[in-house]
């Protein structure tokens, strides 16, 4: 299911936070994993582009040694561990990697060597997910703990669902992950409250069609997850939450129930080609505070390219 396995670094203890969550589930896939940095040129104050090339080779044999020694880290817990050191942008030559060699997975933490910032995530990996169109694990710097390599657990994995089969897709996923673990797997399922949007208050027949049309929503979420225990293994604990928003609901479970991992399809009910990740995706993504892994529904191909896709390849083009 995760062949390969891409965890990138950049030589910061912030970046390393991710090894304990990419062995584990490199072990639960018997994944391979290649560990990348890639060295970017700094030009020298009062140059454009210049580089020292004695700089360059010391941050070259440094990134060359620190690779090695996190590499042999991880061959001593037996994975089929190996490194690729890449000189350029940090963004754009991970995603030429992943798109190159066929990684399955993206490990990545959401800040590195420039430390943490007010922002849920770096520049670096916003292009990364948004550009590298494959499953990604997130792991929040401001949240890691010192465990060992092979010491992490996820207590409790949570999958949001919302009835379409494209949320279901990460399941057998994330079923993988909870047995390996041993984790508890709680599935959430939002039945929102009907929009009704009005300057006023509503009249007397509006909210009887409000009241019908959540009854309805209602009865179509217990059917569908009545038919979804029959499919599963029984194991599951599956919890169905009323009204508000679905991504600030899910918020609140993940908090209620200290859940360890958030698992979900990139796309829900309302897919949409045009963008790489639906609205809840994007709002676990932007201020989410667990460790989240994404799993990617549609290919590169089916996507719509933005206008600033568009203008830099023109522009590149010159």
């Amino acid at each position: 299911m995760l062949t390969h396995i891409l965890v990138p670094l950049d030589g910061s203890p912030l970046a390393e936070g991710v090894l304990p969550h990419a062995v584990a589930l490199a072990q639960t896939f018997d994944s391979k994993v290649t560990l990348l940095q890639v060295v970017g040129r700094v030009p020298q104050v009062g140059e454009d582009w210049a580089v020292d090339p004695l700089d360059w080779k010391m941050r070259q044999s440094e990134a060359e040694a620190y690779l090695d020694r996190v590499t042999e880290s991880l061959i001593k817990v037996d994975l089929d561990a190996s490194c690729v050191l890449l000189e350029g942008k940090g963004a754009e030559q991970m995603i030429e990697f992943t798109r190159e060699k066929v990684v399955d997975l993206i490990v990545l933490s959401s800040h590195g060597r420039g430390g943490l910032s007010p922002w849920n995530i770096s520049s670096v990996v916003q292009k990364v997910i948004l550009q590298s169109w494959v499953p990604v694990l997130i792991v929040r710097a401001y949240e890691s703990r010192s465990v060992e390599l092979t010491g992490l657990r996820y207590r409790r994995v949570l999958v949001p669902l919302d009835g379409s089969q494209r949320a279901e897709c990460v399941l057998p996923l994330a079923t993988a992950v909870a047995r390996t673990q041993g984790s508890e797997l709680l599935l959430g399922h939002v039945v929102p409250e009907p929009v009704t949007p009005r300057p006023g208050p509503l009249t007397e027949e509006e909210e009887a069609l409000a009241d019908r049309l959540n009854a309805l929503n209602r009865e179509a979420a217990e059917k569908y997850l009545r038919d979804l225990r029959s499919r599963l293994s029984g194991e599951e604990r599956i919890q169905l939450l009323e009204g508000g928003s679905p991504a600030a609901r899910l918020h609140e479970l993940v908090e209620e129930e200290k859940v360890d991992l958030v698992a979900l399809s990139a796309h829900g009910h309302f897919a949409d080609h045009r963008w790489p990740y639906g609205s809840v995706a994007l709002s676990f993504v932007a201020y989410g505070t667990t460790p989240l892994l994404i799993l990617q529904d549609i290919e590169q191909e089916q996507a719509v390219p933005s206008k600033a896709e568009i203008a830099a390849k023109e522009r590149k083009g010159h």
